[in-house]
């Protein structure tokens, strides 16, 4: 099949392709070190990756990930909340007591978005794409607003710039797709310029996608064989984008990001080097070989040939050696090494393993406690996450389920998204422990508590646990006919020995 030829989309994309190659080799060195199938070698498959002699690596990634996405996106939790100002929940409802109705409303919408995302099998992609993070420090994340799916494309498959702010200006996707699927004038037009034949079903020619920030929105073309496909235009308000560039650690002034195994590269790379070591000498110790002396009666042959229990003629004590090494103490110092550096990783990458010191007896409150310290060190992570990850998805999945009708438009400027983030503080978690800390503080007041108005402060709890309301909490009126029926209940059994009484001696019941 012939070279498509280039159109300017093409052209852009391999000028920034060149800026772009010192983060793609970086990739794929913490890759070699970890997963190495995440970002191979370029031009090699999969099936042909050589693999490390370290599993820490990888080990070290899947644990941080599964916290991470233990974190950020937890199950059937909401890990957002919509923020509204007191002043403006007034102006909005013109009651100072409503908060606690709005928070219910507001908790069913957070809930609504969760199921969204439990349903259409986002976490797959948003999975990849954390760990594209942790190892390579850069994913495209891209949420088809259309069918609501995801997709975590690769730091080869795409390039992008940014402002000094780290805003995103331009991004320029590489996808291989098949003619076939192309617009039949634009099939027509690839074929003419011969980078694709009829005979050949399966051909497939470079598509590229270009995604422009304008003034007021971002503008979106594509191209395929250098030809426009006008039906592919189009343009989405500037915090709709649906193609997210993602970054673990960002740099002042770098249109890509870094990987936190970049920032444990040093240990990885020699944790490797003396495991290769440790290795080796293991494979060379456990291999057995015989010296017999030159002049020796034992014979070669004689030795081989002898099975467990012959005798074998000769001073076997003088003729006969064993190959040894005698390296034993050398190594010792490498496992050493290896173990200590090994413990490092355990820590930065919050390893099980790692937050049990040695000891007969270890608290579960020690384990707790170092667990937190811990994963409070991923806190500018999380920080980051929430702004280029988090809010961005909260924003188009709301946007897409508000034109398809499935939840209300919000009040422009009043209601807005907020991302918590952090150990202590994931989803309303945060409001719950207020709530707590608030009542055991005035339960030392004489009668403060008396003045607690009982159903707000229900209906905050449960929006703060996420709890759906709806046929759980009675209302005034159900309340109201509660105490009527315990009330002449009441009445009823305090009047029953008066009338067994009455009937007792014959006469009619009062």
């Amino acid at each position: 099949m012939a070279v498509a030829p280039q159109g300017q989309t093409a052209s852009r994309y391999a000028k920034f392709a060149t800026l772009r190659q010192p983060f793609v080799d970086r990739g794929r060195e913490c890759s070699a070190l970890t997963i190495a199938s995440l970002l191979p070698p370029e031009g090699q498959k999969t099936s042909k990756i050589a693999t490390s002699y370290q599993g820490t690596g990888a080990s070290g990634v899947k644990s941080l990930l599964a916290k991470l996405m233990l974190g950020v996106f937890p199950p059937n939790l909401p890990f957002f909340r919509y923020a509204i100002d007191d002043f403006a929940m007034e102006e909005l409802t013109q009651r100072a007591d409503a908060k606690g109705e709005v928070e219910k409303v507001l908790a069913k919408m957070e809930r609504a978005v969760v199921v969204q995302v439990e349903t259409s099998a986002l976490r797959v992609p948003l999975t990849e794409a954390l760990k594209h993070l942790i190892v390579v420090g850069n994913v495209l994340f891209y949420l088809d607003p259309a069918t609501g799916k995801g997709r975590a494309i690769p730091l080869t498959h795409y390039v992008c710039r940014r402002d000094p702010m780290g805003n995103v200006l331009e991004i320029i996707v590489r996808e291989e797709i098949a003619v076939i699927l192309l617009p039949e004038e634009v099939q027509a037009a690839i074929k003419a310029n011969g980078s694709a034949t009829d005979q050949d079903d399966f051909a497939t020619t470079p598509v590229f996608t270009r995604i422009v920030r304008e003034a007021k929105r971002w503008g979106v073309t594509q191209e395929a064989g250098g030809q426009p496909i006008p039906s592919a235009s189009g343009s989405y308000p500037l915090d709709q984008c649906p193609w997210l560039p993602l970054r673990m650690v960002t740099v002042d002034s770098e249109d890509y990001g870094r990987s936190y195994v970049e920032e444990h590269f040093s240990d990885l790379q020699s944790l490797e080097k003396l495991t290769k070591a440790l290795v080796q000498f293991a494979a060379a110790s456990a291999k057995i070989v015989f010296g017999v002396k030159a002049n020796s009666t034992v014979k070669a042959r004689t030795l081989a040939k002898a099975e467990s229990g012959d005798f074998v003629t000769g001073d076997m004590e003088k003729d006969i050696t064993v190959l040894q090494l005698n390296k034993q103490g050398d190594f010792q110092v490498t496992k050493a090494t290896a173990e200590s550096i090994e413990q490092r990783l355990s820590y930065a990458f919050l390893m099980n393993s790692a937050l049990q010191r040695n000891g007969e007896r270890v608290t579960a409150e020690e384990i707790r406690r170092l667990a937190q310290e811990l994963d409070t060190g991923l806190g500018g992570i999380h920080s980051l996450l929430a702004h280029e990850l988090q809010l961005p998805l909260v924003i188009l999945l709301q946007a897409g389920k508000i034109r398809r009708g499935e939840l209300p438009k919000l009040p422009k400027g009043f209601v807005k998204p907020m991302v918590v983030t952090g150990v202590a503080a994931l989803g309303r978690g945060t409001d719950l422990d207020n709530l707590s800390i608030t009542a055991n503080a005035i339960a030392v007041v004489p009668g403060a508590l008396a003045r607690v108005k009982g159903d707000e402060w229900i209906r905050r709890v449960c929006a703060s646990t996420g709890v759906n309301q709806d046929g759980l909490i009675m209302t005034d009126e159900e309340v109201q006919a509660q105490q009527q029926q315990q009330t002449m209940a009441e009445m009823a059994k305090a009047g029953t020995p008066a009338m067994a009484k009455a009937m007792a001696e014959g006469q009619p019941p009062e």
